[in-house]
């Protein structure tokens, strides 16, 4: 049972999301929870509990934090990454989706298309950064990363 069956974020201090935003989160929530990968590898001191996970994400300090609960509350780790690895690709990101949201209300198919494209691929570069990051603290695919990094971005995006 390597995956998370529950994810909270703590946006807390964040503002309010809009409506675009919102609904990034809501999509990458409900996609994640239906189909991931999450691993925490063995470790040579310790034992690891066994999933599913219950995810809590949060930023403090400046750092991104992965709280790893069990099902049964018990505490399976907890890491802490710097966000500056981020900081570049989410800033991307944002502007290519902003672009996006403008663009699937005032432009042509193919125009909408070429710009989609485009937010993929700067989707797929958050993901490898957090699949490296993640390196040695726990193992997810490419899809998992996807949304994560998602995540990531609603969370970073008011901070």
């Amino acid at each position: 049972m390597s995956r998370i069956s529950h994810i909270a974020l703590d946006d807390r201090n964040l503002p309010p999301p809009t409506p675009e935003i919102e609904q990034e989160r809501k999509v990458a929530m409900f996609d994640l929870l239906e189909d991931n990968s999450f691993a925490l590898p063995a470790r040579a001191d310790r034992e690891v509990p066994v999933g599913p996970y219950h995810l809590d994400l949060s930023i403090k300090d400046k750092r991104l934090v992965f709280d790893i609960n069990t099902e049964d509350a018990q505490k399976a780790a907890e890491f802490h990454l710097s966000l500056s690895p981020f900081r570049q690709v989410v800033k991307d990101y944002w502007a290519i989706c902003e672009s996006y949201f403008d663009a699937v209300k005032n432009m042509p198919p193919s125009q909408i298309e070429t710009i989609d494209m485009a937010r993929r691929g700067i989707h797929n570069e958050g993901a490898r950064i957090l699949q490296e990051r993640l390196e040695g603290k726990a193992e997810i695919d490419l899809d998992t990363a996807r949304r994560l990094f998602t995540l990531i971005c609603v969370l970073h995006f008011g901070g």
